[in-house]
């Protein structure tokens, strides 16, 4: 009988475990755990990893849960951020959202998907490398990251500068449809305002209207959203007006301050810096004084520690020919026996403070399709918990032995 080769055994191994990483994709979709509220998900998510045998868990002062096997070079740290959205209008899920239920395969729920599946996944990846003594020359870390949902890569900017933990790859577990993703667009978000002066309504001449200044802003970033140019792989960036708000006296006042929100997503070459210069001569052109407000994120964790960041959030691309995203092509095609897609994603994710802001060379390879995150069919099917499961335990088999 021929000797299965390490991929085929990690796979057949996989399988085996099929039903324990169904359950345990159940089990943390029944807890709820919004932004700054996960401390029960970190808790069962930690206590599954000491039963299946990782080496070390630990959670840091934000509430981030790491497990880890091995010692060795390189490291590779493996996220999934285990915060979830809220569920919106309950009438329109078919299931309950926190019961993880099963259907024709697929595991239904709020954060089965996006991202609770991939966290599944790494845990009993981290038993197959146990089971089959696949530890090497390396260190591979599982991190369940918090508050992602609120403020994309705040987790990983605490984990870099506070808990001084830089590991020499990441692997972003955000579904990927069990594809193989190298970058996706950032974004900045930042409030424009205008003054004015209030009247009465009656007499309107007699005041001066922020919110009709503001509407030649408005007019301006629809027509900037249409000019700008895409990029090749990763498309064209935009510019959305998402909120707008106003100050008066009184519904028969003229208005005396308004503002509004934008979302601007930023292709490859466009920076903080590009975005803002585009804001300024939109303001320029609409002929009225107004004024740019950088925001900034403040984040309340579980824990009871607070964190911050800029809402400025990196583009980032890795080259297809670099040794991250070619041991992802590799571990695909050993597993799997054909050729992966290697794409890129339409959201953001943690990629933004790994890759983008610290330059660690980071993939993305996850369960699910991205096109139910955040909506009320968010879902996992077990076939790709198995498959994902087995791609993280070769995975650590191929990038580690590139690195000799």
């Amino acid at each position: 009988m021929q000797k299965l080769s390490i991929a085929e055994e990690i796979l057949k191994k996989a399988e085996e475990y099929r039903d324990d990483v169904a359950q345990f994709l159940r089990d943390i979709v029944a807890i709820p755990s919004y932004s700054g509220q996960e401390k029960e998900v970190v808790d069962r998510i930690a206590q599954e990893m000491k039963k299946v045998g990782f080496d070390e868990v630990k959670i840091d002062g934000l509430g981030n849960v790491f497990g880890r096997i091995g010692n060795g070079k390189p490291v590779v740290a493996m996220d999934a951020h285990i915060d979830v959205v809220g569920v919106g209008d309950p009438t329109q899920w078919k299931h309950d959202p926190f019961k993880g239920k099963v259907e024709n395969g697929i595991i239904y729920g709020r954060g089965a998907g996006d991202q609770k599946a991939g966290m599944a996944s790494m845990v009993y990846a981290g038993k197959i490398i146990k089971d089959l003594h696949l530890e090497g020359d390396y260190t591979f870390y599982v991190v369940g990251s918090v508050m992602e949902e609120a403020c994309d890569g705040l987790p990983w900017q605490y984990i870099v500068k506070e808990d001084k933990f830089r590991p020499d790859y990441v692997v972003i577990t955000e579904p990927t449809n069990l594809n193989i993703y190298r970058g996706h667009r950032g974004r900045i978000e930042v409030k424009i305002q205008t003054k004015g002066r209030s009247a009465h309504a009656a007499m309107p001449e007699m005041g001066d209207n922020a919110i009709y200044k503001m509407a030649r802003i408005v007019l301006g970033i629809e027509k900037l959203n249409d000019e700008l140019k895409p990029d090749p792989f990763l498309g064209k960036g935009t510019a959305v007006v998402s909120q707008i708000f106003f100050k008066s006296p009184s519904e028969n006042a003229v208005a005396d301050e308004c503002t509004i929100h934008i979302d601007r997503r930023l292709t490859k070459g466009e920076t903080k810096e590009t975005a803002i210069a585009e804001f300024e001569k939109v303001i320029k052109d609409a002929g009225v004084e107004a004024k740019i407000l950088e925001q900034t994120y403040e984040g309340h964790a579980y824990t009871g520690a607070t964190y911050s960041s800029e809402k400025y959030f990196r583009t980032w691309v890795m080259e297809e020919d670099s040794p991250i995203v070619q041991s992802a092509v590799e571990t695909y095609k050993e597993l799997f026996k054909s050729e992966p897609k290697v794409d890129k994603w339409n959201f953001s994710t943690n990629g933004v403070a790994t890759a983008g802001l610290f330059g660690i060379p980071t993939v993305g390879f996850g369960p699910a399709n991205e096109i139910y995150a955040h909506g009320p069919d968010d879902q996992a099917p077990i076939d790709h918990l198995v498959k994902a499961a087995a791609f993280y335990a070769n995975f650590m088999q191929v990038i580690s032995k590139k690195e000799k």
